[in-house]
């Protein structure tokens, strides 16, 4: 069984490490030196890197970390990833399986991964939101949110970003009474005071509180319609949500 937890970098990304025994697989390490403390501080070796996309708050620490030996999996045009992957592969990783899963929306080249219970979704799907949209659709992002929202409901939710209260600030701003998001921003926001993560979430827990995984809900939908204009759909009251948190402050 993979031990899984989260290392802070930057102002608030997280690289994600996946430990059997004294083996590691680091996910989007943007930043080598706090991983290579980490490393040598608990005793162990990089095994594998796992890249979701481009972006540079997750790759950057590839120039430093990258060795002949070491597998680092991610999408096409990166430099240092030596597995080319596209969605839809499985591969295994310190004995453990994990699928690949396509994410476009938040860059065209997104991947997810999903194995030992957990997915590590990158940018596309956070705690209560959603990644913004730098080069797919709004179309692309809503199915790449409906393709993870699938999955068990007691999947861990590893993203990469701690943008979780400011996400539940827009979710209770689209629905100012819904008891389930009010109980969560009030254990999160104890969790912060305590400078805890708030990761992983579940798929339960966002399919119950993050508004951008609501919108299959009849009444949530109409009430997002009525107050944008939207038409009456979940692709409309996606598209609609995603547009208000864009100049959301």
């Amino acid at each position: 069984m993979l031990k899984i937890s989260c290392l802070p970098i930057f102002t608030d990304n997280y690289i994600w490490l996946l430990q059997n025994d004294q083996q590691v697989i680091a996910v989007d390490p943007g930043d080598a030196a706090p991983l290579k403390t980490w490393l040598a501080a608990h005793q162990c070796e990089l095994s594998g890197i796992l890249i979701t996309h481009h972006h540079h708050d997750h790759t950057d620490g590839l120039a430093e970390l990258a060795r002949p030996d070491l597998p680092i999996y991610g999408p096409a045009g990166i430099k240092y990833v030596n597995h080319v992957l596209a969605g839809g592969e499985t591969i295994t990783l310190l004995d453990t399986t994990f699928q690949v899963i396509a994410t476009p929306g938040h860059t065209l080249d997104h991947l997810s991964y999903f194995g030992a219970g957990a997915l590590f979704c990158g940018d596309t799907l956070f705690a209560g939101g959603c990644g913004r949209l730098f080069e797919g659709s709004h179309e692309q992002l809503f199915h790449s949110l409906q393709r993870l929202a699938a999955l068990p409901p007691q999947t861990w939710v590893c993203c990469t970003h701690e943008y979780t209260l400011s996400n539940l600030r827009f979710a209770l701003a689209v629905d100012p009474t819904h008891a389930d998001t009010l109980k969560r921003q009030s254990i999160e926001s104890e969790k912060r005071s305590r400078n805890q993560p708030t990761l992983p979430s579940t798929i339960a827990l966002e399919q119950a509180t993050n508004p951008y995984l609501r919108v299959d809900d009849a009444a949530f939908a109409s009430a997002i319609a009525q107050q944008t204009g939207c038409r009456n759909t979940a692709l409309d009251c996606f598209t609609a949500l995603r547009r208000w948190k864009d100049t959301f402050r």
